[in-house]
């Protein structure tokens, strides 16, 4: 896979500085082994996550990548040093595939992203001390480990930046290789020496000590002119194809016959391409993963399917042979009669030889006979059947042994029916997990910023009666839903618990019914903290509006999101902490979360949740899962919506 020059970080440097600087760094994770992905928080943007896979790639990412469900130590320790934190800069180290992060909290925290060889992430204290790095490495002149001072790696090659005509003559005359592999090891990498060596008319192959005064001349002229958009900060981001594929944030002349998508910033380019190569990369990985799995149950089907076979095969032949000893009574018990005869003289052994020899001289008796053992076990031929029986006992307790064989055979049959079944239902389950999961690598949902209606950023649902019911999802917005959204017809309720949202249904001039309140109080109980306790039930109270203050008597105090509820208040006995999760129309497709009975009457597909032992992120995976066969929303939007807390689905409509 493509890792990024030297110049394509200059361009994604100046862009992440101009987007992250004065962000706030929010939670860090670790998809894969090389790979760190932070979440920034930027005013007016929200949510922006930025990937750095080691030795490959730094960008903005809106392609989110499955996190393990146990984090890695690594994203840990970025968490506790730098979450929370204020970015004060993103700069590229002397125009080296080496990026730096400028972090600042209790006090300014390095991030030192490597991009070269096989790569590296650093974290760094002000004192240039490595706090930890994701990769520990040991070199003779440096060392990438915990406590250690953090050193560059030395610097080489030409800033086409700054470069100048002296520079470049000094690197020719000392080169022992041709022109074009002088200006890729000198840190201008394959594809740019060739846009050099393309725009300057001149033979690749020619020593570069053989180069002339005036061809130097040419090819400095062509650097500087080849680079100046980037002095300028002005890039074309585009992505080739066409045979070669590549992205770049210059527009290159050796690929202007090649197909070129063009996009809006660098990062957005980088995203697109590295995202798609890696889905390609992850897709293999999981597709051995997932092959491994349906062999798993594959094969257990099969040992399974055997296993039937044989118990079939079992009440054929042990019915067969215990029909046969009746069909064929009188001579088997003449045998029998004649062994035991013998028994009172003879061994087993020597009864076996006199059988043997009386078969020899076609005595009819005994042609059934096959063999006898020294434990008195003797082997029949009937209808050219063998049977073996016990000499000792009589027929029908032999016939019985086989025919007890059958009926064993005939009740295992009914738990080996029911374990295929189920291995069935296992198997089929497996192989629609891995479709979906290949498909979700490979037609991944784009992270795109939607705008949400007013009601969106609050807690709400439509009851079944039609009605807007609104809540706060913080102290913040409990002031927002009060102040600013209330009016003299609503309804508030609250629930008897800290931690409770302040909900709002708006009558809009009608009259609010009883099962809107229910519907209500149910909302209220659920988005309160008696989730994350894990009841199963809680009180909720409902008054009128002007029953609602902010205004405190003398002495007392109220908190930020609290209210002062006067007079006398109506109170709903144990609502049901549950809601439903589902898509419905209102002002187009949306994802709704609100009790059981609303969600019935609004959408056709909806899951039932209750406090539980799943975690969130897993629990919002499985609801999407369900829910969203048109691929309308993404996981995000779900989690949004969801109370907080662990939850498990109680029902699937």
């Amino acid at each position: 896979m493509k890792t990024m020059s030297n110049v394509d970080i200059f361009a994604i440097c100046h862009e992440l500085n101009e987007l992250l600087k004065g962000s706030r760094v929010d939670k860090s994770f670790q998809p894969t082994k090389d790979t760190v992905i932070i979440r920034f928080h930027v005013k007016g943007q929200g949510r922006v996550d930025v990937v750095f896979q080691a030795g490959a790639r730094l960008h903005k990412t809106q392609y989110p990548m499955d996190n393990p469900k146990i984090p890695p130590s690594f994203p840990m320790l970025l968490r506790k040093y730098l979450k929370g934190g204020i970015v004060k800069e993103v700069k590229q180290h002397k125009f080296d595939r080496v990026v730096e992060i400028t972090i600042s909290r209790e006090e300014d925290y390095t991030l030192v992203v490597e991009l070269f060889a096989k790569g590296n992430v650093i974290l760094l204290n002000q004192e240039n001390q490595i706090i930890l790095p994701l990769k520990r490495k040991m070199w003779s002149d440096r060392k990438i480990t915990s406590k250690e001072e953090y050193k560059h790696p030395p610097s080489r090659g030409i800033n086409p930046l700054q470069i100048e005509k002296s520079e470049l003559e000094s690197i020719f005359a000392q080169s022992d290789r041709d022109l074009i592999r002088t200006l890729a090891r000198n840190g201008l990498g394959g594809i740019y020496a060739e846009e050099i060596v393309f725009r300057s008319a001149l033979d690749k192959n020619i020593p570069a000590n053989e180069v002339s005064a005036t061809d130097i001349e040419s090819i400095y002229r062509v650097i500087i002119d080849l680079f100046k958009p980037l002095n300028e900060f002005k890039f074309t981001p585009n992505i080739v194809s066409n045979g070669k594929e590549d992205v770049l944030p210059l527009e290159l002349k050796i690929y202007s016959d090649n197909n070129k998508q063009v996009f809006d910033n660098y990062n957005e380019a980088a995203d697109e391409f590295f995202s798609a190569k890696v889905r390609n990369e992850i897709k293999n990985i999981q597709e051995n993963i997932w092959g491994k799995e349906v062999n798993k149950y594959a094969k257990r089907l099969q040992i399974q399917e055997d296993t039937l076979e044989n118990f079939k095969k079992t009440i054929k032949e042990s019915t067969l042979k215990g029909d046969l000893l009746y069909a064929h009574y009188s001579e088997v018990e003449n045998v029998l009669n004649v062994i035991s005869n013998a028994r009172k003289t003879y061994s087993w052994m020597e009864i076996s030889k006199i059988l043997k020899n009386a078969r020899k001289k076609d005595m009819e008796e005994v042609q059934l006979v096959e063999s006898l053992d020294k434990l008195g076990n003797l082997m029949l031929i009937l209808d050219e059947t063998r049977i073996l029986i016990d000499s000792k006992i009589p027929i029908p307790e032999n016939a019985e042994t086989y025919y007890e064989k059958a009926k064993k055979a005939k009740r295992k049959i009914k738990g080996v029916l029911i374990a295929i079944e189920k291995t069935k239902k296992e198997l089929e389950t497996v192989k629609k997990k891995k479709e979906f999961a290949l498909e979700r690598i490979m037609v991944p949902q784009k992270r795109v910023k939607k705008e949400l209606k007013w009601y969106e950023k609050l807690r709400w649902f439509i009851s079944s009666d039609d009605f807007l019911v609104i809540g706060g999802r913080d102290a913040h917005t409990n002031e927002i839903v009060v102040k600013k959204h209330m009016e003299p017809h609503d309804i508030y309720l609250h629930s008897d618990i800290h931690g409770a949202p302040s909900v709002i249904i708006k009558s809009e001039g009608r009259e609010i019914p009883e099962s809107t309140i229910q519907e209500a109080a149910e909302f209220g109980a659920s988005f309160s903290s008696a989730w994350s306790k894990g009841f199963s039930s809680q009180d909720i109270y409902w008054v009128n509006p002007d029953q609602v203050s902010k205004t405190p008597q003398s002495g007392e105090f109220v908190a930020k999101g609290a209210f002062i509820i006067r007079g006398s208040r109506n109170y709903i006995r144990g609502a049901d902490v549950m809601i439903a999760v589902g898509i419905v129309d209102y002002n187009g497709p949306r994802v709704m979360a609100g009790p059981v009975e609303s969600l019935k009457k609004h959408s056709e597909n909806y899951v039932i949740i209750k406090p539980g032992y799943n975690k969130k992120e897993a629990m919002a995976r499985e609801i999407l899962k369900r829910i969203d066969e048109e691929k309308i929303l993404t996981l995000d939007d779900i989690i949004r919506v969801l109370p907080s807390g662990k939850c498990e689905i109680v029902n699937l409509r």
